[in-house]
C-alpha cells in the first residue's frame, strides 16, 4: 500500500526547519487544507482547529523516504503530534488526500502569526528542530518539555557565534571549507549534551587533518558577573559547590567564583547578568561593564562565557544564602575587601580561571574605577 503524501504547514513548511528534520531539501507544491486554523503563541508549534470558512496554507510533499520519515516521526513524538487524513486543495490540481501532523489542539487560542514566528523564533526553531530529530531515543512529550530550554540556549548560541566578528590579525582567517565536521552518534546527556565526531580541518602547511575523533561537551553561553563595591573597595564572591572539582577528585570540591547563569532563549547576555545578580545575590543593578568574552576550555567545550563587572553597593560584611530553591541552588555570598580576594587568588583558594582573571582585569582598573566613584581611599 503506497504512502499518501504529506502536508505540511507552520514552522515544518519553514525550509531550513523541514530540511534539519528530515536531512532532505524541501520540495513540495502549494496546497490549502480547508475547514481548519492555526492557533497558539508566537514561540509555540501550532495546534490545528476546526474553523468553517477557514483554510491553512502549506505545502504538499511526496512521500519520504525510510530515514527522513524515521526523523520526522521522532520530531513529532517530541512535540506530541498525532497523525490523520484529510483531503487537501492542490493549486492546479484535483483534492488529494494527504497525510497530516499536528499537536492535538488545546484550549482556543489565538491565532497564529507565522511573521511574529519568523522575527521572534524561527532561526533558533531549525536548530532546535535538528536537534529534537537527532535524538535517540526520541525524547517524549515530557522529556521534551524538561530539556526543551537548554535545546534552545543551545541553538541561540550557535546564532550568536555565527553573528559574531571572529577578527584575524595574527591567527589564520577561516574561510568555507576549512573545516567539516559530522557526528557519529546522536547527542547523549540530559542538560549538556556530549558530542562524539569525526572532524576535518586545514592544516597550517595547507593539508587537511581528516575524520579526527573527538568529543565535545555541548554547553551553552553563560554571563560572569563580577559586583564590585568601588567606595568600600569589596568583591561579592558566590561559594557553592561544584561536580567538576568532585569528579576530578579535588580535596575541597566548594568553589569561589562570580555570579554566573546560562543565557537563555531570547535574552542578551547583558539581560542574564542582570537576572542572575537579582536571582543569585539579590542584588539590583543597572548596567554592567564589558570585560571580555571568550572559551573557557576551547579544546573539549563549547561554552563561551561573557565576562562583566558591575559596580554594586556591598554594605553587608556578613555572609548570606543566596539562589533560588526551584532551582536548587545552595550559595552562600561573600562580600570581602579586594585584598581579601586578591590573597585568596594567590593561595589558590580562588581555583575558577574566569574568577582568576576577572579579578586581574580589576586589579588593572581597580584605581581608575575608585577615583570616578569618589572613594576617600582611591
Amino acid at each position: 500500500m503506497s504512502m499518501p503524501d504529506l502536508f505540511i504547514f507552520g514552522p515544518l513548511a519553514e525550509a531550513a526547519t523541514f530540511e534539519a528534520v528530515t536531512a532532505r531539501l524541501l520540495v513540495g507544491v502549494p496546497a490549502r487544507l480547508p475547514g481548519y486554523a492555526l492557533t497558539g503563541a508566537p514561540d509555540a508549534d501550532p495546534s490545528l482547529v476546526v474553523r468553517e470558512g477557514a483554510a491553512v496554507e502549506g505545502l504538499l510533499v511526496s512521500p519520504l523516504p525510510e530515514a527522513a520519515r524515521a526523523r520526522l516521526d521522532a520530531y513529532g513524538v517530541a512535540l506530541g503530534h498525532e497523525t490523520f487524513e484529510a483531503q487537501v486543495d492542490c493549486e492546479g490540481g484535483a483534492p488529494r488526500m494527504a497525510e497530516i501532523r499536528a499537536p492535538k489542539a488545546g484550549a482556543t487560542g489565538p491565532d497564529w502569526d507565522v511573521a511574529a514566528w519568523r522575527d521572534g523564533q524561527g532561526a533558533r526553531w531549525a536548530l532546535m528542530a535538528g536537534e529534537i530529530a537527532d535524538h535517540a531515543p526520541p525524547l517524549s512529550p515530557t522529556s521534551f518539555a524538561r530539556q526543551k530550554a537548554m535545546i534552545a540556549a543551545r541553538a541561540s548560541s550557535r546564532l550568536r557565534a555565527a553573528a559574531t566578528p571572529a577578527p584575524a590579525t595574527l591567527r589564520h582567517e577561516a574561510r568555507a571549507g576549512d573545516v567539516a565536521l559530522r557526528l557519529d552518534a546522536p547527542l547523549s546527556g540530559e542538560f549538556f549534551k556530549l558530542a562524539t565526531m569525526r572532524l576535518s580541518h586545514r592544516r597550517f602547511d595547507g593539508g587537511r587533518a581528516e575524520a579526527l575523533p573527538r568529543e565535545v561537551l555541548v554547553g551553552v553561553d553563560a554571563t560572569l558577573v563580577l559586583p564590585y563595591d568601588p567606595r568600600r573597595d569589596r568583591v561579592l564572591l558566590v561559594e557553592q559547590f561544584r561536580s567538576g572539582p568532585a569528579r576530578r577528585g579535588s580535596t575541597n570540591p566548594w568553589s569561589l567564583e562570580p555570579v554566573a547563569g546560562i543565557v537563555d532563549a531570547g535574552e542578551t547576555p547583558e539581560q542574564a547578568g542582570l537576572r542572575e545578580a537579582r536571582e543569585e545575590a539579590g542584588l539590583q543593578l543597572d548596567a554592567l561593564i564589558p570585560i571580555f568574552e571568550g572559551y573557557p576550555s576551547p579544546g573539549s567545550s563549547t561554552d563561551h562565557f561573557h565576562c562583566f563587572l558591575a559596580l554594586a553597593d556591598l554594605p553587608r560584611e556578613e555572609s548570606w544564602r543566596g539562589g533560588l530553591d526551584e532551582e536548587h541552588e545552595d550559595l552562600r555570598l561573600h562580600a570581602v575587601p579586594f585584598d581579601r580576594a586578591m590573597s585568596l587568588a594567590q593561595t589558590g583558594e580562588i581555583d575558577v580561571i574566569p574568577m582568576l582573571a576577572m579579578m586581574y582585569w580589576l586589579a588593572h582598573h581597580r584605581a581608575r574605577l575608585r577615583a570616578e566613584a569618589g572613594s576617600d581611599a582611591a
